[in-house]
């Protein structure tokens, strides 16, 4: 064997590792994916339930408009400083941010355990993470290019967001209604075109570095999002009032 057969060797095999690597890295960045997500899941449900118990916290969120409405705003904040900041702070600090932006959703959601039966709000949240994962592994597995969703899925996410506003102030149970099973019908096309989504952007990750990682954070949050609102669409649909 000359030294140019052994070379084209060395070069091949390299590249056939590299190709090995990146296939252990895409399995590896979608649990870190899913346990970051299921992570702040549990993180704000234990906190809203916990809240939903504390009469004191819940007399001074309720009184406090000033308090209510730093909640709010704090949640959003979160969000787009996570998302805008990403490739500026350490993945400890995102983790954190995460985390706490769970702490805060899960106060601010401690207030369904007041206007819905406990059971009916167990039972919708298996509901949830039957349609979520059915429609996770969907995206993950689907040939089809659902890229064309997105424009369409955010429009309607807009659309949702003003008909809500808008009808704080009409106070129509039609409406109210109508937009619950609109909303469903978007988060369940968004939790489908995100995985894809996210599956598309780590699959060009060699290996599980801090930038991959970050990432996949940010995937979670998205992907945490959709259940998040998925379930509480559901709920107005199928969950039984305290009334």
């Amino acid at each position: 064997m000359d030294l140019e057969q052994f070379q084209k060797q060395v070069v091949n095999g390299t590249v056939e590792q590299s190709r090995w690597q990146t296939g252990l890295a895409l399995p590896a960045l979608m649990r870190k994916v899913y346990t970051w997500m299921a992570l702040a899941l549990t993180i704000t449900g234990v906190t809203a339930l916990g809240v939903a118990n504390s009469p004191g916290i819940l007399t001074a969120i309720m009184t406090n408009k000033i308090l209510f409405w730093a909640l709010l705003i704090g949640e959003l904040a979160l969000v787009w400083g996570v998302t805008a900041s990403i490739n500026r702070i350490s993945l400890t600090t995102a983790t954190l941010l995460f985390v706490l932006y769970s702490v805060i959703n899960g106060v601010t959601m401690s207030f369904i355990f007041l206007a819905y039966t406990y059971e009916s709000i167990a039972s919708v949240f298996f509901i949830t993470a039957g349609t979520f994962g059915a429609m996770a592994l969907y995206g993950y597995f689907t040939k089809s290019d659902l890229s064309s969703w997105g424009k369409i899925l955010f429009m309607a996410v807009i659309g949702l967001i003003i008909a809500s506003v808008v009808n704080i102030f009409i106070g129509s149970s039609m409406l109210s209604m109508i937009l619950s099973y609109v909303g469903v019908l978007v988060f369940v096309g968004l939790t489908a075109y995100d995985t894809q989504k996210i599956k598309e952007m780590l699959s060009h990750a060699e290996q599980a570095d801090e930038s991959a990682q970050k990432v996949a954070l940010i995937g979670a949050l998205s992907l945490y999002l959709d259940f998040i609102n998925l379930f509480l669409y559901l709920l107005r649909i199928f969950g039984n009032s305290r009334d």
